[in-house]
């Protein structure tokens, strides 16, 4: 999955994580623990290589989201216990609301494994991280937040660099390409309705293990659903695609999210739009290292004219967002807008960040 480019529920509790001695705002480190850039580094790895592992698990697209969030399951159930022990528990309609998201979450897995067997690990994932866009349409759309000047100068921008990315300009795919494209754009669709919903429903709280866990066990329940009304789900895929899953749910399911979600609110927007960018870049050099993909000139031309156009719009919306709320601190990169937020803000949304895609 993608980073999460623009403020979410997992980035927009910088306050109140600074008031728990999880982090100072300002100083961009947490007071003994490793450098925020070293964690949002590690993390961005951690999910780059999303794709590749799913294409080496090489089973059904509703089996591959099944398992990779029954697997991280576990793991994040028990950092949730850990954390309501610390935190208190959440609400009813905050749990209810994660649960949800995840429906959405599993949406966005199921049509993004189609998007790389169609066009492939790296192209897919660059594909995924387009949610940037979604987001600030639906805030504009639902919460009458206008996008800054510099969104509408993107847009097209972007546009254009998914044309020559499709391959359809020097013909690198054919046919599969334009229905790859097209599940690409559907996972982008589904990824930022699941940041919206999760933040709309959860940004009130402190917690960072339990929305994720909450929103892991709807994506589980969603793929289930989702194998058995339109195929493509099994329980019985072989060890071989198990072990390839089982460490796509340990490093990008939980390492990948918990690294970038708790240090994107000690780091400059700008400073974590640019490492989050670094994913689909690792993802598109993994795929060709490991599984021969090589893009033609113009798909990495495409690629590098996308890249840019979601850097100049979510930096366009961090400074629209700030512009609107002058007596506020300028936020971490990687959020989606939906709701008030813990200080009883206005909704915003701000450059992006991620939670990066589980």
């Amino acid at each position: 999955m993608s980073a999460p480019y623009a403020k979410t529920v997992m980035t927009a509790n910088g306050k109140s994580r600074a008031g728990n001695g999880l982090g100072r705002a300002g100083n961009g480190q947490a007071a003994g623990g490793p450098p925020p850039v070293l964690l949002a580094t590690l993390g961005a790895a951690c999910i780059s290589a999303s794709a590749v592992l799913i294409k080496l698990a090489a089973t059904g697209t509703a089996s591959a989201a099944f398992y990779r969030s029954v697997l991280a399951l576990p793991v994040l159930t028990a950092l949730a216990v850990l954390e309501q022990r610390r935190r208190g528990p959440r609400p009813l309609r905050s749990r209810l609301g994660a649960a949800l998201a995840g429906v959405f979450l599993a949406i966005d897995l199921v049509l993004w494994n189609h998007a790389i067997a169609d066009v492939g690990a790296g192209i897919a994932t660059l594909l995924g991280n387009l949610q940037v866009v979604f987001v600030t349409a639906a805030a504009w759309l639902l919460f009458r937040e206008r996008p800054a000047r510099g969104f509408f100068l993107a847009l097209p921008v972007v546009l254009a660099g998914v044309v020559l990315v499709s391959g359809l300009a020097d013909h690198a795919h054919g046919v599969r390409s334009v229905a790859g494209i097209e599940y690409g754009l559907g996972t982008s669709i589904a990824y930022a309705a699941f940041l919206l919903i999760l933040r709309q429903t959860s940004a009130a709280t402190p917690h960072v293990a339990a929305p994720l866990a909450e929103a892991t066990l709807g994506a589980t329940a969603g793929a289930a659903a989702l194998g058995l009304m339109f195929g493509g789900w099994q329980l019985d895929i072989g060890w071989h695609a198990f072990g390839w899953l089982l460490l796509l749910a340990m490093t990008s399911g939980t390492a990948g999210w918990l690294l970038i979600t708790s240090s994107l609110p000690r780091l400059p927007a700008s400073l974590s739009s640019l490492l989050l960018l670094l994913q689909p870049a690792a993802a598109i050099l993994l795929a060709a290292v490991v599984l021969g993909e090589r893009p033609s000139p113009l798909q990495l031309g495409g690629a590098v004219v996308v890249c840019g156009g979601i850097l100049v719009a979510t930096r366009a919306r961090g400074r629209s967002s700030r512009s609107r709320s002058p007596g506020r601190r300028p936020r971490a990169v990687g959020a989606a807008a939906g709701s008030p937020g813990p200080e009883g803000a206005s909704p915003t949304g701000t450059a992006p960040a991620r939670p990066p895609r589980p």
